[in-house]
């Protein structure tokens, strides 16, 4: 746990890096999801890092609050804007000094336990190390939307490979999500690291693959770019159908962007 939350510490300070210098029209800014602006990005991590903690100090703790979180709300827009109520009506840097102080205590409370810990969460219990992956997922998806609004390429870092094993483990996930049974074939994950490296997930053999670059498998999972805007070479039609409605993070089913999403590509 200590090294996974020591990645997820860098994911949050790479991009406090990223808007800690913002001017307050820079903050307002529209990205690409759901239309939030900058700030509507930054309150959302800060909001779900607190919830994250509070699913740590234990089930009557997380259940009072996803109850005040689902007062007077009856859709999930509804939901995140008592989320995002929060954060939203703070100064930016009242925020920003919220967002620091709630994923610095998460960290610090992730290294307390052991991987295979359960935690309570809005569907499923999650294991310890699973939680702590989803909140590096969820940063570095929501510091992505930051950057397309920006106008700003990321660097790749090697902290991808948490997100990718995440993407190939929510395979099932995705389609059941929908209602789908899951394709009856082993698909192969064929995938070059930041630094040229290959990681490899499922069967070396198989006429389902996926391959390409860690960074576009992660666009595709994490619904920030459709997987024709990206290099992936998909074959196979078990493969094809995941790539079109993978959906690394939990909540109802989703629906990538529509084509033509090239930010910077």
């Amino acid at each position: 746990m200590k090294s996974l939350c020591k990645d997820l510490s860098d994911e949050c300070d790479d991009l406090d890096a990223l808007v800690s210098p913002l001017s307050h029209s820079d903050w307002m800014r529209i990205t690409p999801f759901f239309n939030w602006t900058v700030k509507h990005q930054i309150s959302h991590l800060a909001y779900f890092d607190r919830a994250a903690l509070m699913s740590i100090k234990g089930r009557e703790t997380f259940e009072s609050h996803m109850a005040e979180l689902l007062k007077n709300a009856s859709t999930y827009d509804e939901i995140f804007d008592n989320a995002n109520s929060i954060g939203m009506a703070m100064t930016d840097s009242a925020l920003l000094d919220w967002w620091r102080n709630e994923r610095r205590d998460l960290a610090t409370a992730f290294e307390t336990l052991e991987p295979g810990h359960r935690l309570p969460w809005y569907g499923p219990s999650m294991s310890a190390r699973s939680s702590a992956t989803a909140r590096l997922m969820e940063t570095w998806a929501h510091g992505q939307d930051i950057a397309d609004a920006l106008g700003i390429r990321r660097n790749s870092t090697k902290r991808l490979k948490h997100i990718v094993h995440l993407g190939y483990s929510t395979l099932g996930w995705s389609f059941m999500n929908r209602g789908l049974d899951a394709p009856d074939a082993n698909i192969s994950l064929q995938l070059e690291g930041p630094e040229g490296e290959i990681w490899t997930f499922g069967p070396p053999e198989t006429g389902e693959t996926v391959c390409g670059t860690a960074l576009d498998f992660c666009l595709v999972v994490t619904q920030r770019r459709h997987v024709s805007d990206t290099d992936l070479v998909v074959k196979g039609t078990a493969a094809s159908s995941w790539m079109n409605v993978a959906q690394a993070f939990a909540g109802p089913p989703e629906n990538p962007p529509a084509p033509g999403l090239r930010v910077w590509k």
